[in-house]
């Protein structure tokens, strides 16, 4: 650390993305910071390293349009931010055709170094058992869907309310010389090329009806992991185990992971599969593919049985197979302020999953959030919030206070995790979206793609005049 630093330090408590994110956007401010992480002294049910910023259930940040995606938009804003997460990530791409999807190692190595290195940062490898003592003024709670149990117990208790815990489901990875290459093709849907990519992005796996239909009844039948003690546990429905899906109907998985629009069979042009398992590259080399879609809480020898029916994948290495990892997270909008500060107590902020915010990119985003009004806080400033309109107060306002509470049921069960959509962004304003010169219809299809294309372009413009930089 450098000790020159006239400001106090302040602690995050968590080195996954969002705690990462926080640490460097505190220390960029001018902000001594101490990055407490447990793992290095006790590890986690579903980490494999003690990496900074480790990926667990995918390799993938999603989609990488800025133009109309709202997780893209959420990448641009964060670029704009000087994110690190997004730094890294872009340093270490991999193909993905429309997404941005990394290699796991480079990237939380590139994410730990930029981390140690930096002059204003201390990482300490502790386990935290309780909330952060009163004497660290200012701190930043980013222990993720994996919090130790003493500490969720901790902030059960100064919370008074219970967290919610649910099982995010891990996909399994294949050797890529284990895919039979005679059955299976490489193509992107739709041929959508993107970033760092070809179009032929990922390996498809054809099945006929009589294949399909034999490979639900499998998926349902399989035999899973029993968790009686976490029975009426929600599933979100962004990370769902393949075989829940499967229960669901016999058409779900078809029109869910296993479509197969937008695909041609090189091997058959002829003939439309009538379901595709995709997988996509999960390492820079290009050795290992994870199956798009497939998390599951079916036990490894049924995996080895089942996922092998896949035509392809008939004699399948796997050099992971699926899991499940717990998920804690507190009702922000009841607990929280506006700046993520705990109403209980003032000083300490949450970020991260365990605000009830969904996915790799959203997680690191508030952390993004939550360093920027920590640091603003040390130097006496009021946090200065962005605008709704923008994927950052799109998210944040979700997290803060953005849902609806039913009267008749209140209480935190209301509030559900959530990937950013453009569902979260408020409307356009009246007269905003016009009919592009010379077409003779607006409506349906190319409405809706004008629409997304409106507010993405507002969110940006935004988001470019709350940090003070050029739209």
């Amino acid at each position: 650390m450098n000790t020159s630093s006239s400001y106090s330090p302040i602690h995050v408590i968590g080195g996954g993305l969002a705690g990462s994110e926080a640490a460097w956007q505190i220390a960029e401010a001018g902000i001594p910071v101490i990055l407490h992480e447990m793992r290095g002294v006790r590890g986690t049910d579903a980490h494999k390293t003690d990496g900074l910023a480790e990926l667990v259930c995918s390799n993938s940040f999603r989609s990488d349009d800025a133009t109309s995606n709202a997780v893209g938009v959420l990448h641009a804003e964060m670029r704009l931010a000087g994110s690190l997460i997004m730094q890294s990530a872009d340093r270490h791409q991999v193909p993905a055709g429309g997404a941005l999807a990394v290699d796991r190692d480079g990237f939380s190595q590139a994410v730990s170094a930029a981390i140690e290195n930096h002059p204003l940062i201390t990482v300490v490898r502790e386990e935290l058992r309780g909330l952060p003592p009163k004497e660290w003024d200012l701190a930043i709670m980013a222990t993720g869907p994996l919090t130790a149990p003493d500490l969720a117990e901790a902030i059960r208790q100064e919370t008074g309310a219970d967290a919610l815990a649910f099982f995010d489901a891990i996909a399994p990875i294949v050797y890529a010389d284990t895919i039979d290459m005679n059955v299976c093709w490489y193509q992107s849907r739709y041929d959508k090329v993107g970033p760092g990519g070809t179009g032929k992005d990922y390996i498809n796996c054809p099945l006929t009806e009589e294949q399909y239909n034999a490979f639900v009844d499998a998926l349902i039948a399989g035999d899973k992991t029993g968790f009686k003690e976490w029975e009426g546990t929600p599933y979100f429905d962004g990370c769902l185990p393949i075989e829940v899906m499967a229960e669901r109907g016999r058409e779900t998985l078809r029109h869910g992971p296993m479509k197969p629009m937008g695909l041609t069979n090189a091997h058959n042009p002829s003939v439309k599969p009538y379901a595709v398992v995709q997988l996509r590259q999960d390492n820079a080399l290009g050795t290992l593919y994870n199956m798009v879609g497939f998390q599951t809480k079916l036990k490894y020898g049924a995996q080895g049985e089942v996922f092998r029916m896949i035509p392809g994948l008939e004699n399948a290495e796997f050099a992971r197979l699926g899991g499940l990892h717990r998920n804690t997270y507190i009702n922000s909008p009841t607990l929280l302020d506006k700046s993520l500060t705990l109403k209980s107590r003032p000083g300490l902020r949450f970020a991260g999953q365990i605000t009830g915010c969904e996915g790799y990119v959203e997680s690191a985003s508030i952390g993004l959030l939550a360093g920027r009004f920590a640091a603003a806080e040390r130097k006496g400033e009021a946090p200065s919030l962005p605008p709704v309109t923008t994927a950052f107060g799109a998210l944040l306002n979700h997290i803060t206070g953005g849902h609806i509470v039913s009267e008749d049921e209140p209480g935190k069960r209301s509030f559900q995790p959530m990937n950013i959509n453009f569902g979260l962004f408020p409307p356009l304003e009246p007269g905003a979206l016009t009919k592009p010169d010379g077409a003779k219809r607006f409506r349906g299809k190319e409405k809706a793609l004008a629409k997304k294309q409106a507010m993405a372009s507002r969110a940006l413009s935004d988001c470019a005049g709350w940090l003070g930089k050029p739209a």
